[in-house]
């Protein structure tokens, strides 16, 4: 085990039945960073969070959360927890909720400090059931951050934020990571993970299968991203076998390509006074999808390759 991470998954696995929901997984969070945990429904984003958090137990491998079992109270006491689902009392007023989670607490923000911080005092007086969904989020995040965490676990956060709400929790996450806390953040935005992840993980079968920087992983998958003022119709540039999406917005073609130069070199034959031409490596997004995609792809074919032994 990392004495310097704060929680860590070593070589666990977890099963629910004949499902395999992690597959000897390693996972750290180490100090001061935003670590996005990304990958497609089913990748046990979900199942690896729950066992951080002790709240299932691994079938192989070791948990640890502060060095100690994720059961241990004292390691705890030093977490934060906004989950994507979430059932309250909802005939307890806001500051009510916010009070009962700061007592868990030895040394917990007062929840007016707390509403103050996420901008959530004017709430305080309504009752949780009488909320919106956006604000229910919003009081979500005031009780994950009362306790003064050292570790935040942030399970799709901005689910049904409006985009000024959203921009306020992404300015204090940053707030909190400068501070010195962490944060594993799960997000179906891969926006969201690019603009404030420090490290990216990316999960499939239960199995990570990158790692890294936002940079870093862009720079593991081949596409790039090509804008440009063209004549030439979508439909046309998408029949091209390099392209793998194009789209138009106000005027230009936004094109997402496997080898940007061969896709440059039939855009200038084809129509000769094309202009504004820019190309950029992609972007988490793109690189999300191909990887995800080729981890597929590599399982199709391995599945394949043991079918065909057995037959034979």
């Amino acid at each position: 085990m990392n004495a310097d991470c704060l929680a860590e998954l070593s070589d666990v696995s977890k099963r629910f039945g004949k499902l395999v929901a992690l597959d000897g997984l390693n996972l750290e969070v180490r100090p001061a960073e935003l670590l996005a945990v990304l990958g497609p429904n089913g990748a046990g984003k979900s199942t690896a969070i729950s066992l951080m958090l002790g709240l299932r137990q691994a079938d192989s491998g070791s948990v640890r959360l502060f060095g100690q079992p994720p059961q241990n109270i004292a390691s705890r006491r030093q977490i934060g927890v906004m989950m994507q689902d979430v059932t309250l009392a909802p005939e307890l007023r806001v500051r009510e909720q916010i009070d009962l989670v700061a007592s868990y607490y030895p040394d917990a923000l007062t929840a007016e400090d707390a509403m103050r911080m996420t901008r959530t005092l004017p709430l305080a007086r309504r009752p949780y059931g009488k909320l919106s969904n956006g604000q229910k989020r919003q009081v979500q995040f005031a009780m994950a951050v009362v306790g003064r965490p050292k570790l935040l676990f942030l399970d799709e956060p901005t689910v049904g934020l409006d985009l000024p709400s959203r921009e306020m929790m992404w300015a204090m996450l940053r707030e909190l990571i400068r501070e010195g806390s962490s944060i594993v953040l799960t997000t179906h935005y891969l926006e969201e993970a690019e603009a404030l992840a420090d490290r990216v993980v990316v999960l499939a079968k239960g199995r990570t299968i990158a790692a890294g920087t936002v940079n870093e992983l862009r720079s593991l998958v081949g596409r790039k991203r090509i804008t440009c003022t063209t004549s030439l119709t979508a439909e046309v540039i998408a029949a091209w076998p390099e392209v793998q999406t194009v789209c138009r917005d106000r005027g230009r073609l936004h094109i997402t390509a496997s080898n940007a130069d061969t896709v440059v070199k039939r855009l200038a034959i084809a129509d000769g006074d094309f202009q504004d031409l820019e190309v950029h490596n992609a972007g988490l997004a793109e690189a999300f999808t191909e990887l995800t995609q080729a981890d597929t792809t590599q399982t199709e074919l391995t599945q394949t390759d043991l079918t065909q032994e057995v037959a034979s």
